[in-house]
C-alpha cells in the first residue's frame, strides 16, 4: 500500500522543451558532449516542472526516449531498423508508425538504456531536491518500462519468430532483466507499460496476458512498488484500443503488483466504479486530466472528481495522475494541468 492516501504522480513520458524537439532533428551537427549536457538540461526542466507542480512522485520525463516504447528498438540486436511511414499522408494516427523487421536472434546485450537513464534522474533529483522546501523533499522517484507485449508490438514476426507471441516471449527475459537492474541500482517504484494489453484484452484471452505480465516482473516482486499502466493508447491524441475496462476485470486481479492505473478523464468517467473492483485488490491511480485535450481541468473541477472516485475506493487505495503519459501535450498544457492536478488533490485531501 502507499505511504501515503490520495498520493499524486505521473505516468513516465513529459513534454520535450521546444529546443530539444529542434536538436533531434539535428543530431549530427553536436559532439558527444553537447549532447549529454542537452540531455541533463531537458531532464533537469522535467524534474522543475513535477517539483514545481508539487507532486508526490516524479518521473525524469523519459527525456532521453523519442518514444515511451519504441526508443527501445535501438538497444535491440536482431532487428533492421526501418524508420518509414507506410503512410505519408492523411490524419496523423497509429498507421504512420513504421515497423522493424526481425533479422537474427533478438537480444539486448547492453541493457535497454533505463539504467543509466534513472542513475542520471537520481543524481539531477538530488541536486533540485536539495533547494526545495520541506515539503517537496519527500518526492519519491519512479521509473517506467515497456511490457514486452507492448514492446513487440512494432516487430514483424519471421520463421523464428512467426507471431507476436513468440516475439513476445523473446522480450520477456531481456524486460525482466532490465527490471532486475533497476531495482538494483536503487530504484524503488518501477511502472510496468502495458497499455497494449489494454487495447487489445477485448480480443484475446486476458489470462495469457496476465501470465506473460507476471513472469516479466517475477524478479522484482517485493523489491520495489510495482504497478502498470492500462490506457487505450495515445498518438498526437488518437487513441487505438477499444476504451472499455470490463474485457480486462476480473481476470487483470490476478496481476502481480502494488496498483493499477486506469485512463478516466478522457472517458468522462465511464466505468468509475472499476476503481472499487480494483481497490479491493491493490492501489488504483486514476487518470484525472485529460492528456488528449487542451481544456485545462479547474482546481474546483480536480477536487470534484477525487470526491467521486472516493464513492468507490478508500483513500488510502487511491493515486492520482494524468490520463497518461504527457509527450504528446504542449509543455504549457501540461505544467498547468499538473499543478492544477496537486491542488485540487490537496484541496480534497484535507477533507478525509
Amino acid at each position: 500500500m502507499k505511504d501515503h492516501p490520495l498520493r499524486t504522480t505521473v505516468i513516465g513520458s513529459y513534454p520535450f522543451p521546444g529546443w530539444l524537439e529542434f536538436a533531434t532533428w539535428h543530431l549530427q551537427e553536436f559532439g558527444d558532449a553537447d549532447r549529454e549536457e542537452m540531455i541533463e538540461d531537458a531532464v533537469t526542466v522535467a524534474i522543475q516542472d513535477q517539483l514545481n507542480a508539487g507532486l508526490d512522485v516524479i518521473t525524469d520525463g523519459e527525456q532521453t526516449r523519442l518514444d515511451f516504447n519504441l526508443s527501445f528498438y535501438g538497444f535491440l540486436e536482431g532487428i533492421e531498423m526501418d524508420s518509414s511511414s507506410p503512410r505519408h499522408f492523411g490524419p496523423p494516427a497509429h498507421d504512420q508508425r513504421g515497423k522493424h523487421k526481425i533479422t537474427g536472434e533478438l537480444a539486448a546485450p547492453r541493457g535497454l538504456g533505463t539504467v543509466e537513464d534513472f542513475n542520471r534522474f537520481k543524481r539531477l533529483a538530488a541536486d533540485q531536491l536539495s533547494n526545495q522546501s520541506d515539503a517537496h523533499r519527500s518526492s519519491g522517484l519512479k521509473a517506467s518500462v515497456p511490457g514486452p507485449y507492448t514492446l513487440s508490438g512494432r516487430l514483424v514476426p519471421n520463421k523464428q519468430y512467426p507471431d507476436r507471441w513468440a516475439v513476445t516471449e523473446a522480450l520477456l527475459p531481456i524486460v525482466r532483466h532490465e527490471l532486475t537492474q533497476l531495482v538494483e541500482a536503487g530504484c524503488t517504484e518501477i511502472t510496468v507499460d502495458e497499455p497494449s494489453m489494454s487495447c487489445y484484452a477485448h480480443r484475446e484471452d486476458p489470462g495469457v496476458f496476465v501470465d506473460i505480465f507476471n513472469r516479466t516482473v517475477e524478479p522484482i516482486v517485493g523489491r520495489c512498488r510495482l504497478s502498470t499502466h492500462l490506457c487505450f493508447g495515445n498518438f498526437k491524441g488518437h487513441a487505438v484500443g477499444l476504451r472499455r475496462y470490463a474485457p480486462m476485470f476480473p481476470a487483470f486481479l490476478d496481476m502481480t503488483l502494488d496498483e493499477i492505473h486506469v485512463e478516466m478523464a478522457s472517458r468522462e468517467f465511464s466505468e468509475l466504479e472499476v476503481l472499487k473492483v480494483i481497490a479491493g485488490k491493490c492501489d488504483a491511480a486514476v487518470g484525472i486530466v485529460d492528456v488528449k485535450s487542451y481544456y485545462i481541468e479547474t482546481i474546483e473541477e480536480i477536487e470534484n472528481r477525487v470526491k467521486a472516485c472516493l464513492q468507490h475506493a478508500p483513500a488510502e487505495r487511491l493515486s492520482f495522475a494524468p490520463d497518461c503519459g504527457l509527450s504528446q501535450t504542449a509543455r504549457w498544457a501540461a505544467k498547468q494541468k499538473l499543478q492544477n492536478l496537486v491542488a485540487g488533490v490537496s484541496n480534497a485531501r484535507k477533507m478525509i
